[in-house]
Parts: structure tokens; C-alpha cells; sequence
């Protein structure tokens, strides 16, 4: 049997804008860390492993839908910290939702830090400057998540706390 691939244009959801640039919060006297888990498969895994290394610091955490905006009242737990590390962006919606969510909280004040698969990091970056922000923290972790052993995942979350601690100076 032959198969026949057929190259296609795929259209590009993100126009380019000529909205003003909004540089990102700094990070300064980080004492408490949010942890906004946007209940992704995995995305538990990687915060506590975060949350682990960061010895010194309180942590609060909230929880959102994947796919989804945060809601007030998730938003809110996130925005009473001195910073907000959010996971995970491994697909198209909850990449969109992790970096739309990240922008909020850095106009609420709130300096962040996204974790995105290295799939759609690029998106993700994308995303961010087409809201005005090409400088958001994104932090990028090995594809896949979903669907490997807790194990796999805490390997692949060890990998990116040096990411992590070099934005926190």
C-alpha cells in the first residue's frame, strides 16, 4: 500500500501586534512561593519537586482546570506571594492558559515563572510577546509528561530546579 503525504499550510493563530511591550516583574525577597497546579497529569509531580528544593521559602498552593482561565478565587492564592511558579504547559490549551495566567498575575504585581514542555516552549514564547510580555519566564522541561511513571516525571523536574534557582538569584 502507498501513502500519500500532502504537504498543507497550517494557519498560525498568533498575529503579530504592535502592543507596547510590558516588562516582566522583577524577583526580589521572594519569602513566600506560590504554586498555581493547573491539574495536568504530572503537573503535581513537578511542583512538589520544585517545591522541595526551595528550602528557606514558604510555599501556598492552588489548584486550577487545565485548559482554563484561573478562576478569583485561584487567582487570588496565587497573587499572595512574593512569586508564582506555574505548571504545566504541555499541549496547545494549557500552554494558552499557563502563559495568559502568568501575564495576569504580572500585572497584578506578581513576578512568575511558567514550566512548558520543550514542544511548546516556542509557542509559549510566542504567546507571551504577542501579549506584550516577550519576556515572561518560561522554563522548559523534556516532552512528554502525561502518561510516564511519577518516577520519570520527578527526573525530568529535577532537571529544570537549576532553571528555577538561577531566576531566583
Amino acid at each position: 500500500m502507498k501513502v500519500r503525504i500532502v504537504e498543507r499550510d497550517v494557519m498560525d493563530p498568533l498575529a503579530d501586534t504592535a502592543m507596547e511591550e510590558t516588562p516582566v516583574n522583577p524577583i526580589r525577597d521572594v519569602g513566600k512561593v506560590s504554586l498555581l497546579d493547573n491539574t495536568k497529569p504530572g503537573a503535581d509531580i513537578i511542583l512538589r519537586t520544585v517545591e522541595e528544593s526551595l528550602s528557606g521559602f514558604s510555599t501556598v498552593w492552588a489548584e486550577k482546570p487545565a485548559g482554563a482561565p484561573a478562576e478569583e478565587d485561584q487567582i487570588g492564592v496565587a497573587a499572595g506571594a512574593d512569586l508564582c511558579i506555574l505548571a504545566l504547559g504541555d499541549c496547545g490549551s494549557c500552554t494558552t492558559w499557563v502563559i495568559l495566567d502568568a501575564i495576569r498575575l504580572e500585572g497584578m504585581g506578581v513576578p512568575t515563572i511558567s514550566i512548558c514542555s520543550d514542544r511548546f516552549r516556542e509557542y509559549a514564547k510566542r504567546l507571551a510577546a504577542a501579549h506584550g510580555m516577550p519576556g515572561l519566564r518560561i522554563v522548559e522541561i523534556s516532552h512528554p509528561i502525561a502518561g510516564i511513571e511519577p518516577e520519570a516525571v520527578r527526573k525530568k523536574a529535577d532537571g529544570i530546579i537549576g532553571d528555577i534557582m538561577e531566576y531566583l538569584g
